[in-house]
């Protein structure tokens, strides 16, 4: 049954291993497969009720199937996110026919590399304007781009945005950045749109310190305070972290901090995703 206090990852990944029928674009900085069936196992070992399964674009760019697949298999388990191309003719017919399918509750844009589009492309804004026509929230991952994001949310002020791993480039192996939160002022400019929630997913990968990561939580107070924490959402971004935590660890850290209040962390940790996802795990 639906359960009103579910905690839920707002980002993981799965993928089987690399093979002819279902070839990786790219190797991703982890282990050779993840499983759905793997990722449940990891959830189910620190009570973690429901996650966003995102497409990981590193192996399979655009195609969702697999995480389709994981779907049918954990249909009470997963909330599902692909990311699309948004130069591609057809991106709002592909964005409507991903929309249809059992389980899906989001899109994705990747705003990396020096060919980013600005904010007034006509692929970006279609892709903006079908989330908000679909009801498809749209997850943004734009390291080192984070004005370009407050330009696009101000140009499509219905769609729901969401900023991937807390604006912030992370690591993907030890160490952490050496000034990790040195693009904070640009996250928390980013507030004042009223249509964009954070991702504070990875963030324990930012630190330079040990379980339970004590130097994270000043700057993250810092995003709580500007964005409020009913547009915060945690996650551990698994497998990623994979070479700097446990998934135990990126769960544990945020169930022990007292930085936020037990109704505050009930709500970074699963009520606020419901929300802007319109989606909850089913428990049997």
């Amino acid at each position: 049954m639906n359960n009103p206090t579910s905690t839920i990852d707002c980002q993981v990944h799965a993928y089987e291993r690399d093979r002819p029928e279902r070839p990786w674009a790219a190797h991703l900085h982890g282990p050779t497969e993840v499983t759905g069936d793997q990722m449940v196992a990891a959830m189910d070992d620190v009570g973690v009720d429901g996650a966003l399964l995102i497409s990981p674009w590193t192996m399979y760019r655009f195609d969702g199937s697999y995480a389709l697949e994981v779907y049918a298999s954990h249909p009470g388990r997963f909330g599902l996110i692909k990311p699309f191309d948004a130069q591609a003719d057809d991106v709002v017919d592909q964005m409507a026919a991903w929309g249809a399918n059992a389980g899906v509750v989001g899109a994705r844009i990747m705003l990396v590399g020096d060919d980013t589009p600005p904010a007034d492309d006509p692929g970006l804004n279609r892709v903006l304007a079908a989330g908000a026509e679909l009801g498809l929230p749209v997850n943004v991952f734009c390291w080192g781009k984070l004005p370009l994001l407050g330009e696009l949310a101000a140009r499509n002020p219905h769609t729901q945005l969401i900023l991937d791993h807390v604006g912030l480039t992370q690591p993907f192996e030890p160490p952490a950045p050496e000034q990790p939160f040195a693009d904070l002022p640009n996250v928390l400019a980013l507030a004042s749109y009223d249509n964009i929630a954070i991702k504070i997913s990875g963030a324990c990968t930012l630190s330079h310190q040990p379980f339970p990561y004590a130097d994270i939580w000043p700057p993250l107070a810092r995003i709580f305070s500007a964005y409020g924490i009913e547009r915060c959402l945690w996650g551990t971004d698994w497998t990623r972290a994979v070479g700097l935590l446990s998934y135990a660890e990126g769960v544990e850290a945020f169930r022990l901090t007292d930085t936020v209040s037990d109704s505050e962390r009930a709500a970074l940790m699963g009520g606020n995703l419901t929300r802007i996802y319109n989606w909850a795990p089913t428990v049997a």
